[in-house]
């Protein structure tokens, strides 16, 4: 099918409707949930204040001359622009590309149950990471484990695949195997590591968004972006898939590249988000799950919105990380884990599931 026809046929009006009116609304939420996040931490800043301060930020970067909206202390300003909404900017990025990437993960095993690291990828990152900790390797953690995120899942995908064919039951029993093996490599580099190298692979795996700062959101965008709108283009190839590879081909989708694209591309989205925030569960898993019982099975929605509320998901986390604790901050993966387990379990009782 020609691409200019694609496009055309692949959102309905209600269809639309129904997109314009859920990523409206959780982009609003997102706006508010960045600016209550903004003003929490050791030093808290009111939310109006927060708001003028953003559009400053916003203002000085347009090319015309703008009105001051913030009076007030300057260490303030210092905090939002340099420190708190660059970690917050990475929050709603990773969350961002979590939710959409455990969409389609989920549609593609057909299984709610399933996550965007289930081939592999978090413990490939995992192995890059900890190495860059643990031995001089001659690049850095973020760019170890990418590289170490998509060359799990390039085993994965390559183990799973016989005479051109890719079984999905197949490609799910290799994901796990090859995380537990190298889940193993992990765990001996960690034995035979020193004290400070220990504690720096464990705050990574632990997941954290601790000292981000905008080049650090400038290296996470543009995969988790360009990824999107591949995701987004096969959203209909997705929903097609689901009725079966011979189906599929009658409705003129071809299920191996379909496939193929949709393996990849989640994966670098996966990996890139791993990649600078560390190993942080039950968002690609709750998050996708909880919006298709909002909006239903069909990814031309769910995906959007599980990408929106994932980032929502996240930089609410993220605040909650910053402020429990005091003085102190919990890593944000550990915020995430004792939100979503008793969420998640809360669904498989209220509510049987079924496989998709």
């Amino acid at each position: 099918m020609a691409t200019r026809e694609r496009l055309a046929g692949a959102f309905g009006a209600s269809t639309a409707t129904a997109v314009v009116v859920w990523c409206s609304a959780l982009a609003a939420l997102l706006g508010a949930s960045v600016v209550v996040a903004s003003g929490l931490g050791a030093v808290e800043i009111g939310y109006g204040a927060v708001a003028a301060i953003i559009a400053d930020g916003v203002t000085d970067a347009l090319p015309v001359s703008a009105t001051t909206f913030y009076v007030g202390p300057e260490s303030h300003e210092t905090i939002i622009l340099n420190v708190r909404l660059p970690r917050l900017a990475v929050a709603a990025v990773v969350g961002f590309a979590l939710g959409s990437a455990g969409a389609v993960m989920q549609g593609f095993f057909r299984n709610p149950m399933a996550d965007p690291t289930i081939i592999g990828v978090s413990s490939g990152a995992a192995l890059g990471a900890v190495a860059a900790v643990v031995y001089p390797l001659p690049v850095g953690g973020q760019t170890a484990a990418f590289v170490g995120a998509l060359a799990a899942a390039a085993v994965v995908y390559g183990i799973a695949t016989e005479n051109g064919r890719t079984g999905v039951a197949t490609l799910l029993l290799a994901g796990i195997a090859v995380q537990m093996f190298l889940s193993a490599i992990v765990s001996y580099m960690m034995h035979v590591s020193d004290d400070e190298s220990l504690r720096a692979a464990v705050y990574w795996l632990m997941g954290n968004l601790t000292y981000q700062s905008w080049s650090d959101v400038a290296s996470v965008l543009p995969p988790v972006a360009l990824g999107f709108g591949v995701l987004m283009f096969y959203a209909r190839d997705l929903n097609v898939l689901l009725l079966g590879e011979r189906e599929a081909n009658t409705l003129g989708v071809n299920p191996r590249r379909t496939k193929l694209v949709l393996l990849a591309v989640s994966s670098i989205v996966t990996a890139a988000a791993v990649a600078v925030a560390g190993v942080i569960g039950f968002v690609g898993l709750v998050v996708p799950h909880a919006m298709r019982l909002l909006v239903g099975p069909d990814h031309r929605i769910l995906i959007p919105t599980s990408a929106l509320a994932g980032a929502v998901f996240l930089v609410s986390a993220d605040a909650v990380a910053r402020s429990a604790m005091g003085g102190s901050e919990l890593p944000v993966g550990i915020v995430t884990a004792l939100v979503g387990v008793p969420f998640f379990l809360y669904l498989l009782r209220d509510r049987e599931v079924h496989e998709l």
